[in-house]
């Protein structure tokens, strides 16, 4: 592995730990918290291990894009 990668997946790592650690909490923006770091986890994953930095224009703004209209989405819901 080389070092980019490295530093996303221990990045990944501590988001994950995080998330797991905040969903103990009781307080009524937990949810939305924790919706925030899986969107951080997407886009580490997407762009560091789908190699979405290196395809076309389109494809970036229609990741980043799904993200934004799932994120309204669910706020609409909650």
């Amino acid at each position: 592995m080389n070092k980019t990668a490295t530093i996303t997946w221990i990045i990944l790592m501590v988001l994950t730990i995080s998330s797991a650690l905040v969903s103990k909490l009781e307080s009524k923006y937990i949810v939305l918290f924790i919706l925030i770091l899986s969107a951080l986890k997407f886009f580490g994953i997407a762009f560091q291990f789908m190699e979405i930095k290196k395809a076309h224009v389109f494809w970036k703004i229609l990741i980043i894009g799904f993200i934004l209209f799932f994120g309204i989405g669910l706020l609409v819901v909650i």
